[in-house]
């Protein structure tokens, strides 16, 4: 049984740094949600478990292409939450070229500008893929999508959507494979009622999101095709970022259908 000092444990462990995973093009998923989507999209390297997560979970047991018990000791090193549910998998990265997720004529798109919150990003990727999107773009200075606590927020959608890491330029990209993009601001022009009871969520669109502190620069402003805000109707000064975002891409994701 795996301990702490176990060398694949300590190279696993190596994973909870940005740098580690960007090398070894690998990541952890904790937990058996996390597992068992990772398992279905045939990324999963080998299982980590306790003895008694193993047998808890024997259906994800089966599916992995390995299993290495591991002590408690060992659990803990591999994770980052207080309550760790037993299992871990150490999974192949699963993001894509730009080139690659436009090439597949997407109509509904997230644009994480810089957005550097990882249970806002896993949480607005979560989103993005219950409205129907096609991708999510960590754009710049983003987050990293493997970031532990984005994993978990996400639930799951990491691995059911396209993920792009790309740079701040992809704008240029989005316009000219046909989406629209659709910046949002607090002080936008258009708010989204609008764009949605005049048919112009209709087309394909990108909608980008800037960071929770200081929202989208002005050059992001300026590239965009409109920019919109979500309408506040009652006394509140704004809506959380996350919040904000399900508010866009639903409006998008009722139009489309």
């Amino acid at each position: 049984m795996f301990t702490p000092r176990t060398p694949r444990i300590v190279a696993a462990r190596r994973l909870h740094r940005r740098r580690d995973r960007d090398q070894a093009r690998r990541f952890l998923a904790e937990g058996p949600q996390a597992v068992r989507e990772a398992l279905a999209a045939g990324v999963v390297l080998e299982l980590f478990g306790t003895p008694a997560g193993l047998e808890k979970h024997a259906e994800l047991t089966a599916q992995a292409p390995e299993v290495s018990p591991v002590t408690d000791e060992a659990l803990a090193a591999l994770t980052e939450t207080v309550h760790p549910q037993g299992v871990v998998a150490l999974c192949e990265q699963v993001d894509v070229p730009i080139a690659e997720a436009l090439g597949k004529r997407p109509t509904l798109v997230a644009v994480l500008a810089e957005i550097r919150d990882p249970g806002n990003a896993g949480t607005i990727l979560r989103t993005a893929d219950a409205a129907g999107a096609d991708a999510v773009i960590f754009a710049g200075d983003a987050v990293d999508p493997y970031n532990g606590k984005c994993v978990r927020s996400s639930a799951g959608s990491l691995f059911h959507v396209d993920v792009v890491r790309a740079p701040l330029g992809v704008l240029d990209l989005l316009q000219d494979s046909g989406l629209q993009v659709l910046a949002t601001s607090g002080t936008g022009a258009d708010d989204v009622d609008s764009l949605l009871d005049g048919g112009l969520l209709s087309a394909p669109t990108a909608w980008l999101f800037g960071s929770e502190a200081h929202g989208l620069g002005g050059d992001l402003l300026a590239a965009a095709d409109r920019r919109v805000r979500v309408p506040i109707y009652g006394g509140a000064e704004s809506l959380n970022l996350a919040a904000a975002a399900a508010v866009c891409l639903y409006a998008s994701a009722r139009a489309q259908r």
